[in-house]
């Protein structure tokens, strides 16, 4: 089995700042199907927002959808979408103290973090809009407050388009490192047979996990500077930076996806 999980925005989706090639999202669609190729979007989207770029970018459904930062897993079949209950299942199980409203009482007093609108929030999803350029003290009296109480881990990452900080508070289990690991025991396979392309924040752990990881070209440079230690402290992470000049294609974007997918073998060129 070839499988190919990619994150959407500024990785597979061409929404960022670089120029994308127009012809890339049509390759994508077509070397994954043509080539038998189990697709799964690994995102910080809900569902409907995934539908929406499924809508306006033109890429195709994918096998698998872990949404949500993580937090949710779908597949996608006969044309609907199923919800797997074995995740929720298992979040609960190794992550006993996860507790929403005990987080949104800790940090309720906290100036310069605003929370997200309900249909960016989830029982395993509590996130906030940060003031970036206060980022530091914030996320220091976040971690005074929360840390260690609830089974959480706390994922920042900065969005370049609307220049805010993105907050996550996620139960320990349930992140898009765990939930790729889940989907994968579930398919039979090695972390190694997966490929994973990322560009930004969150996407370091799944990037440093043991999947082969691929960089798209306008990958966050604090991106890349993590994953480069991790590499110097494991070098046998397997990681690409996505280069350009390859058939054609610039490497930003879904441009990246594919160069790096051919670099592991999951798709030919």
């Amino acid at each position: 089995m070839k499988v190919l999980a990619t994150d959407l925005d500024r990785t597979l989706l061409p929404n960022g700042s670089w120029e994308p090639d127009p012809q890339a999202v049509d390759l994508f669609n077509r070397l994954t199907r043509e080539q038998d190729t189990h697709v799964i979007y690994v995102t910080g989207r809900s569902l409907e927002l995934t539908e929406q770029a499924i809508a306006d970018f033109g890429i195709r459904h994918p096998h698998v959808l872990i949404g949500d930062v993580g937090t949710t897993i779908r597949e996608h079949q006969d044309g609907g979408w199923h919800f797997d209950e074995d995740w929720t299942t298992h979040v609960r199980a190794k992550s006993p103290r996860w507790n929403v409203a005990g987080i949104k009482n800790a940090v309720a007093g906290i100036d310069g973090l605003r929370e997200q609108p309900p249909e960016n929030l989830n029982p395993f999803k509590q996130s906030y809009f940060v003031d970036h350029a206060r980022n530091e003290a914030i996320l220091k009296l976040v971690d005074e407050q929360v840390k260690g109480h609830f089974d959480e881990s706390a994922i920042y990452s900065f969005d370049s388009q609307s220049g805010e900080g993105l907050l996550d508070f996620l139960p320990t289990s349930a992140n898009k490192q765990t939930a790729l690991e889940f989907v994968a025991g579930k398919l039979g396979l090695e972390k190694s047979e997966v490929v994973f392309c990322g560009d930004s924040g969150n996407d370091v752990f799944p990037l440093t996990a043991g999947f082969s990881g691929v960089l798209v070209r306008n990958a966050d440079e604090q991106l890349v500077s993590s994953v480069k230690q991790a590499q110097a402290e494991n070098p046998r992470l397997k990681v690409y930076f996505a280069q350009g000049n390859f058939n054609g294609l610039s490497g930003y974007y879904t441009s990246g996806v594919i160069e790096g997918a051919c670099h592991y073998g999951v798709l030919e060129l």
